[in-house]
């Protein structure tokens, strides 16, 4: 379902006149009005009345997270604080938060771009909608509350954990849609068939999972464990939440609501942009943020855009999902290693889950990966060798696919700590 066909399905022409009237519109914002952005971009050499196209984006100066929360809390606001509503932040976990502030009209959009999500996957009036993303200053809950009210669906504001109450709510209130994280998701999936619960069985149809990278493995796992249609959803504090883009029912690339939020693709070392279908960083402008409005913010995730059609009419850029994050990265003696790599492996094995982690260290100066993968049930009762057979292959396949050797240590079925949020995929132990 195509939830606003004037935008969705704009012609690219119209689409890029609009742009280019939203980029003028913001920059003129923001340099009147949030010093931070005036000093950059007089330090740059560029005047509001230099941007007249989309295409002069390119002469703007990138916005970064340490920016960002170097003016913390209120040094983006580009309105009065009397206009905001709403605040959120990032976790904070590596630094100062950085803030999101809405205005009234800030938040009806995010209503209506996460509506747009939740309807590319069939949510209409009349769902009901079991919302285990958090609650609170995380961006997730309240973006996925937001939208499933905008569509006319019931919430069930259940917010993350508690796992056990989840199933019972699942089962009591007949849910028809998911929202949580992917490996929350599977992490119940595998709770409620120990408990014996038979998922085709129970009303729910679809899932939208976000807020961390996940394979096409991991996608078809949750699908035949939960008997859904699992869709990949993408957004980030930074710019507005979840909302910024989300797969159709072709499940095939996530649609950009570049209306709101311009993509571009640059070069993680030079900042040169990108052209379609090439690797690199994911930076975004909003178009139409009144709150805290940011210009060409660096996500650090990697990805690529494309403008192919697409068969469900919308007329968006797509952007594949995330490929990892230039500062999740690992440089295992001097190759690239992103987790994403590790599980697109592991989902093509038979007799292990997707359940793993990666240990790294330093050995005589040397890094040293190790690849803690759970076995599933009919592995973890053969024999030793068996065992120690299947993490050679295992090892075989992550030299192919990752340049670079590893060991891999398989252990035993739901041994390794789950996650009720983000699964912590990381573990260095490197004294770096």
């Amino acid at each position: 379902m195509i939830w606003d066909p004037k935008y969705e399905t704009m012609p690219r022409g119209d689409l890029v006149k609009l742009q280019g009237e939203r980029l003028k519109s913001v920059v003129q914002k923001v340099y009147d009005r949030v010093p931070f952005y005036r000093t950059k971009f007089d330090a740059a050499g560029v005047k509001p009345s230099d941007v007249r196209s989309i295409d002069d984006l390119r002469r703007l100066p990138f916005t970064t997270k340490d920016e960002m929360r170097d003016v913390y809390p209120y040094g983006l606001l580009a309105c009065p604080i009397n206009d905001i509503i709403e605040i959120h932040t990032s976790s904070g976990t590596t630094g100062k938060p950085v803030v999101d502030a809405y205005t009234r009209r800030d938040v009806e959009l995010w209503g209506e771009v996460m509506a747009r999500t939740l309807s590319m996957g069939g949510v209409t009036r009349g769902d009901i909608v079991q919302n285990a993303y958090g609650y609170g200053l995380f961006t997730g809950g309240l973006g996925a509350h937001y939208g499933a009210q905008r569509v006319g669906a019931a919430c069930i504001p259940i917010s993350g954990g508690n796992t056990k109450r989840q199933l019972d709510v699942m089962r009591d209130f007949g849910s028809t849609a998911l929202t949580c994280t992917p490996s929350y998701a599977l992490y119940m999936a595998e709770a409620g068939l120990s408990e014996g619960i038979d998922f085709g069985k129970l009303p729910l149809k679809y899932g939208f999972f976000g807020a961390e990278p996940w394979s096409d493995g991991m996608r078809s796992e949750i699908e035949e464990k939960l008997k859904i249609k699992a869709y990949d959803i993408f957004g980030l504090t930074e710019i507005i939440g979840p909302g910024v883009a989300a797969e159709c029912e072709c499940q095939n690339l996530l649609h950009v609501f570049e209306d709101h939020f311009y993509p571009e693709i640059i070069n993680p070392d030079t900042g040169e942009p990108l052209p379609d279908g090439e690797k690199g960083e994911l930076a975004f402008t909003t178009l139409t943020k009144e709150g805290t409005p940011v210009i060409r913010y660096r996500t650090r995730d990697i990805t690529f855009l494309t403008r192919e059609p697409c068969k469900c009419g919308r007329t968006s850029v797509k952007m594949h999902r995330l490929l990892g994050r230039t500062d999740d990265m690992l440089i295992i003696r001097g190759v690239n290693v992103f987790p994403s790599q590790v599980e697109q492996v592991l989902t093509k094995i038979e007799g292990v889950e997707t359940q793993y982690q990666l240990l790294v260290e330093r050995k005589d100066n040397l890094d040293c990966l190790e690849v803690q993968v759970e076995m599933n049930e009919s592995l973890f009762s053969d024999e030793l060798k068996v065992i120690e057979h299947k993490e050679r292959e295992i090892e075989h396949q992550l030299k192919e696919a990752l340049l670079v050797h590893s060991r891999v240590k398989l252990v035993e079925p739901k041994s390794i700590a789950r996650s009720e949020g983000k699964a912590k995929r990381i573990i260095d132990k490197r004294k770096i």
